[in-house]
Protein backbone atom coordinates (compact mmCIF):
# COMPACT_ATOMS: atom_id res chain seq x y z
CA UNK A 1 0.00 0.00 0.00
CA UNK A 2 1.34 3.56 -0.61
CA UNK A 3 0.29 6.52 1.40
CA UNK A 4 -1.87 9.21 -0.88
CA UNK A 5 0.23 11.93 -0.41
CA UNK A 6 3.72 10.38 -1.20
CA UNK A 7 1.88 9.37 -4.02
CA UNK A 8 0.11 12.66 -4.87
CA UNK A 9 3.82 14.65 -4.35
CA UNK A 10 5.09 12.17 -7.17
CA UNK A 11 2.50 12.95 -9.58
CA UNK A 12 2.76 16.84 -8.79
CA UNK A 13 6.36 16.16 -9.57
CA UNK A 14 5.81 15.49 -12.52
CA UNK A 15 2.27 17.44 -13.73
CA UNK A 16 4.36 20.12 -15.81
CA UNK A 17 1.27 22.30 -17.11
CA UNK A 18 -1.23 19.50 -16.76
CA UNK A 19 -4.95 20.39 -15.60
CA UNK A 20 -5.75 18.54 -12.36
CA UNK A 21 -9.00 17.69 -11.38
CA UNK A 22 -9.52 16.19 -8.08
CA UNK A 23 -12.76 14.54 -6.41
CA UNK A 24 -13.14 12.83 -2.87
CA UNK A 25 -9.65 11.80 -1.40
CA UNK A 26 -8.06 13.49 -3.66
CA UNK A 27 -9.01 16.73 -3.24
CA UNK A 28 -8.17 16.25 0.39
CA UNK A 29 -4.56 15.65 -0.48
CA UNK A 30 -4.13 17.33 -3.65
CA UNK A 31 -4.29 20.66 -1.96
CA UNK A 32 -1.56 19.60 0.22
CA UNK A 33 1.07 18.81 -2.86
CA UNK A 34 -0.07 21.41 -5.78
CA UNK A 35 2.46 23.96 -6.53
CA UNK A 36 0.20 25.54 -9.22
CA UNK A 37 -3.25 26.06 -7.79
CA UNK A 38 -4.42 28.09 -10.78
CA UNK A 39 -4.70 24.50 -13.10
CA UNK A 40 -6.49 22.65 -9.83
CA UNK A 41 -10.00 22.13 -10.50
CA UNK A 42 -11.29 20.59 -7.36
CA UNK A 43 -14.63 18.66 -7.91
CA UNK A 44 -16.77 18.87 -4.90
CA UNK A 45 -20.15 17.48 -4.17
CA UNK A 46 -20.53 15.25 -7.22
CA UNK A 47 -18.87 11.92 -6.42
CA UNK A 48 -18.43 10.02 -9.54
CA UNK A 49 -18.40 12.63 -11.99
CA UNK A 50 -15.16 14.21 -11.85
CA UNK A 51 -13.68 11.46 -14.99
CA UNK A 52 -16.78 12.98 -16.72
CA UNK A 53 -15.56 16.63 -16.25
CA UNK A 54 -12.08 15.44 -17.11
CA UNK A 55 -13.23 13.69 -20.42
CA UNK A 56 -14.96 16.94 -21.38
CA UNK A 57 -12.18 19.53 -20.60
CA UNK A 58 -9.66 16.99 -22.85
CA UNK A 59 -12.09 17.63 -25.66
CA UNK A 60 -11.95 20.74 -25.28
CA UNK A 61 -8.37 21.51 -24.84
CA UNK A 62 -6.76 18.53 -26.89
CA UNK A 63 -3.53 20.51 -26.55
CA UNK A 64 -3.50 20.12 -22.68
CA UNK A 65 -2.98 16.69 -20.33
CA UNK A 66 -5.35 16.58 -18.34
CA UNK A 67 -5.20 14.59 -15.24
CA UNK A 68 -8.41 13.55 -13.04
CA UNK A 69 -7.27 12.05 -9.23
CA UNK A 70 -10.76 10.09 -8.58
CA UNK A 71 -11.23 7.75 -5.55
CA UNK A 72 -12.84 4.09 -5.94
CA UNK A 73 -15.46 4.32 -4.54
CA UNK A 74 -16.20 7.50 -6.54
CA UNK A 75 -15.51 5.74 -9.68
CA UNK A 76 -17.86 2.84 -8.85
CA UNK A 77 -20.67 4.88 -8.85
CA UNK A 78 -20.13 5.76 -13.19
CA UNK A 79 -18.27 3.25 -13.94
CA UNK A 80 -20.13 3.84 -17.47
CA UNK A 81 -17.49 6.46 -17.88
CA UNK A 82 -15.15 4.45 -18.53
CA UNK A 83 -16.90 3.22 -21.80
CA UNK A 84 -17.77 7.02 -22.92
CA UNK A 85 -13.61 8.20 -22.33
CA UNK A 86 -12.67 4.75 -24.42
CA UNK A 87 -15.01 4.99 -27.00
CA UNK A 88 -13.64 9.16 -26.99
CA UNK A 89 -9.97 8.16 -26.53
CA UNK A 90 -8.64 11.04 -25.74
CA UNK A 91 -4.84 11.37 -26.09
CA UNK A 92 -4.42 14.02 -23.16
CA UNK A 93 -6.27 12.19 -20.33
CA UNK A 94 -4.13 10.54 -17.01
CA UNK A 95 -7.08 8.78 -14.76
CA UNK A 96 -5.65 8.04 -11.50
CA UNK A 97 -7.68 6.23 -8.90
CA UNK A 98 -6.51 6.50 -5.59
CA UNK A 99 -7.53 2.82 -4.69
CA UNK A 100 -8.22 2.30 -0.45
CA UNK A 101 -11.34 -0.30 -0.74
CA UNK A 102 -13.61 1.91 0.97
CA UNK A 103 -15.86 5.59 1.32
CA UNK A 104 -13.13 6.90 3.55
CA UNK A 105 -15.19 10.36 2.67
CA UNK A 106 -18.07 9.27 4.03
CA UNK A 107 -17.12 7.35 6.99
CA UNK A 108 -15.16 4.28 6.02
CA UNK A 109 -17.95 1.94 4.37
CA UNK A 110 -16.62 -0.96 2.50
CA UNK A 111 -17.07 -0.71 -1.33
CA UNK A 112 -19.08 -3.19 -2.85
CA UNK A 113 -17.28 -6.31 -3.85
CA UNK A 114 -13.64 -4.52 -2.93
CA UNK A 115 -10.87 -6.44 -4.46
CA UNK A 116 -13.57 -8.37 -6.60
CA UNK A 117 -12.50 -6.37 -9.77
CA UNK A 118 -9.87 -4.19 -11.01
CA UNK A 119 -10.40 -1.07 -12.49
CA UNK A 120 -7.15 -1.75 -14.89
CA UNK A 121 -9.71 -4.81 -15.98
CA UNK A 122 -12.09 -2.79 -16.42
CA UNK A 123 -10.15 0.41 -18.25
CA UNK A 124 -8.81 -2.19 -20.72
CA UNK A 125 -12.15 -3.66 -21.37
CA UNK A 126 -13.14 -0.28 -21.62
CA UNK A 127 -10.91 0.76 -24.53
CA UNK A 128 -8.64 2.51 -22.83
CA UNK A 129 -5.10 2.66 -24.15
CA UNK A 130 -2.93 2.23 -21.23
CA UNK A 131 -3.38 0.64 -17.66
CA UNK A 132 -1.05 0.45 -14.32
CA UNK A 133 -1.70 -0.42 -11.41
CA UNK A 134 0.88 0.46 -7.95
CA UNK A 135 0.70 -0.94 -4.68
CA UNK A 136 4.52 0.26 -3.50
CA UNK A 137 5.82 3.49 -3.85
CA UNK A 138 9.30 2.65 -5.08
CA UNK A 139 7.32 1.05 -8.24
CA UNK A 140 5.37 3.62 -8.69
CA UNK A 141 8.09 6.61 -8.45
CA UNK A 142 10.00 4.23 -11.07
CA UNK A 143 7.42 3.87 -13.09
CA UNK A 144 5.58 7.00 -13.80
CA UNK A 145 7.55 8.31 -16.27
CA UNK A 146 6.47 5.32 -18.51
CA UNK A 147 2.62 6.06 -17.48
CA UNK A 148 3.13 10.11 -17.96
CA UNK A 149 4.64 9.31 -21.60
CA UNK A 150 1.94 6.86 -22.34
CA UNK A 151 -0.50 8.20 -25.61
CA UNK A 152 -4.11 8.35 -23.40
CA UNK A 153 -6.31 7.68 -22.19
CA UNK A 154 -4.35 6.01 -19.46
CA UNK A 155 -5.78 4.22 -16.28
CA UNK A 156 -3.29 4.34 -13.05
CA UNK A 157 -4.81 2.53 -9.95
CA UNK A 158 -2.85 3.47 -6.59
CA UNK A 159 -3.53 1.28 -3.90
CA UNK A 160 -3.21 3.51 -0.67
CA UNK A 161 -3.41 3.01 2.65
CA UNK A 162 -7.20 3.21 4.20
CA UNK A 163 -7.69 6.06 6.32
CA UNK A 164 -11.27 7.42 7.06
CA UNK A 165 -11.99 10.97 7.04
CA UNK A 166 -12.45 12.85 10.87
CA UNK A 167 -11.31 9.64 12.75
CA UNK A 168 -7.94 9.30 14.77
CA UNK A 169 -6.80 7.38 11.79
CA UNK A 170 -7.06 10.39 9.33
CA UNK A 171 -2.91 11.35 9.01
CA UNK A 172 -4.08 14.59 6.84
CA UNK A 173 -4.59 18.10 7.50
CA UNK A 174 -8.33 18.86 6.48
CA UNK A 175 -7.74 22.81 5.60
CA UNK A 176 -10.15 24.56 3.20
CA UNK A 177 -11.02 23.55 -0.62
CA UNK A 178 -11.21 26.03 -2.91
CA UNK A 179 -15.06 25.88 -4.28
CA UNK A 180 -15.60 25.33 -8.00
CA UNK A 181 -16.62 28.52 -9.39
CA UNK A 182 -13.85 30.26 -7.75
CA UNK A 183 -11.67 27.39 -9.27
CA UNK A 184 -13.32 27.52 -13.11
CA UNK A 185 -12.69 31.08 -13.19
CA UNK A 186 -8.82 30.15 -11.99
CA UNK A 187 -8.26 27.52 -14.51
CA UNK A 188 -9.65 29.22 -17.71
CA UNK A 189 -8.13 32.07 -16.76
CA UNK A 190 -4.46 30.10 -17.07
CA UNK A 191 -5.86 28.32 -19.83
CA UNK A 192 -6.24 31.49 -22.21
CA UNK A 193 -2.81 33.12 -21.02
Amino acid sequence: MIDMLDALRLIEERRGDAVVLSTMMGNLGWREVSRNQDLDLPIGGAMGKASSVALGLCLARPDRRVIVLDGDGSLLMNLGTLVTVGEQAPENLYHVVLDNGMYAVTGGQPLPNSGGYSFVGLAEAAGYASAFEFDDLEEFATGLDAVMSAPGPVMVCIKTDPAIINTPSWPYPLGTIRFEPVAIKEVARALNQ
